[in-house]
């Protein structure tokens, strides 16, 4: 079926996506086949695979697409992410992690090598032109940032390109240096649907409406946002000279800028949020129509700079969030709204998305 959810890509004409949009179930498959099977997604960090031999099973946005995939790395140190299904009868190869030197089927013995390939079949010594390629483990695209892993089941764009872009900006920390820390990971359960969660993360108009401490530390009239292919940036910038800023090197795109946050989202539900202090990766997860759950994965640069800044009480600025949020999944339930408009200056990034939105849609 095609959905033609026409988006005017004049920010001053446009109207937005429907309500009808949030509401319907056959959009939401929708948004699952078209868009999200085709997305980016991060799995995580090479510390789910820690050491030579280590399988990680795993099912991308915790089981939203139920497509099970595992991790692998071989003594080389190469890490692959492959098909969790055995090619001989559909057999689930791996149920927990764990330590192994090979792929091995419980069901009838079929072994694998940790790349996928095919080794061994008992009984199958009077089967004709096998094996073949598609006795293979289908292996899925996988790309490393620094430590940092992300794989598609069809990709519909390039990552490459989004990357080389939140590296401007970044890269002069060394995405390498981050360390992860648990304690400040966080998962939220939010009664909204999860493109409501991204619409509200894709502008800063509502700043000084719902977060008045993070609005006191940044300048609202200089929040400046810029769009990119598959990707969006807002940029936070300090409201006195006294706030915590990014120490930008000489050359930097934006030296001489009082930088508080780099606020990066990857189409359609990915969160890079960079602060002095570090990272917080943010992997909205869609549960139905009216429910997501939002992962925060924390990320330390400096952990002299935690608390302070922009990149403070991201507790605090999550609870008002996600309340605002379930207020709008609230108000889209009304027979009496159809769209909105957007603001021009404010609410660039939204209308960005609604684009993408419509034409992953339309494809």
């Amino acid at each position: 079926m095609l959905y033609d959810f026409y988006i005017d890509p004049d920010i001053t004409k446009a109207r937005t996506l429907p309500a009808s949009f949030y509401r319907d179930p056959k959009v939401f498959k929708a948004l699952k086949n078209k868009i999200l099977r085709r997305s980016w997604q991060w799995i995580g960090d090479e510390s789910l695979v820690p050491g030579p031999h280590r399988v990680y099973p795993f099912y991308l946005l915790d089981g939203f697409i139920p497509e099970p995939l595992l991790l692998t790395k071989d003594t080389t140190g190469e890490v692959c992410c492959l098909s969790n299904v055995c090619t001989h009868r559909g057999n689930l190869l791996i149920s927990e992690p764990c330590k192994s030197r090979k792929l091995v089927c419980g069901y009838h013995g079929r072994r694998f090598a940790l790349d996928g390939t095919f080794e061994f079949m008992p009984e199958f010594e009077q089967a004709k032109s096998f094996p073949a390629d598609c006795d293979n483990l289908t292996k899925l695209h996988l790309y490393h940032w620094g430590p940092h892993l992300f794989t598609s089941l069809d990709p519909g764009f390039d990552l490459r390109e989004i990357l080389a872009v939140m590296e401007e900006r970044i890269g002069f920390m060394g995405i390498k240096n981050f360390r992860p820390h648990k304690d400040r990971s966080n998962d939220y359960l939010i009664n909204a649907h999860w493109a409501l969660y991204c619409d509200n993360y894709l502008e800063g108009f509502h700043i000084p409406f719902v977060h008045k401490e993070l609005d006191a530390v940044l300048d609202y009239g200089s929040y400046d946002t810029f769009l990119f292919d598959h990707l969006s940036l807002q940029i936070g910038y300090a409201s006195s000279p006294d706030e915590l800023v990014f120490d930008l090197p000489e050359g930097h795109v934006d030296h001489g800028k009082k930088v508080a946050a780099y606020y990066f989202w990857v189409f359609p539900n990915l969160m890079f949020n960079f602060y002095p202090w570090g990272l917080s990766v943010n992997v909205v997860k869609p549960v139905s129509e009216e429910k997501s759950k939002v992962s925060f994965r924390t990320y330390v640069y400096d952990e002299s700079k935690l608390d302070k800044g922009a990149g403070a009480g991201l507790d605090t600025v999550e609870m008002e969030d996600e309340a605002v949020v379930e207020s709008v999944q609230k108000g889209v339930q009304s027979s009496l709204y159809t769209h909105g408009r957007f603001s021009p200056t404010r609410e660039r990034g939204v209308h960005h998305f609604h684009i993408l939105l419509s034409r992953f849609l339309r494809s």
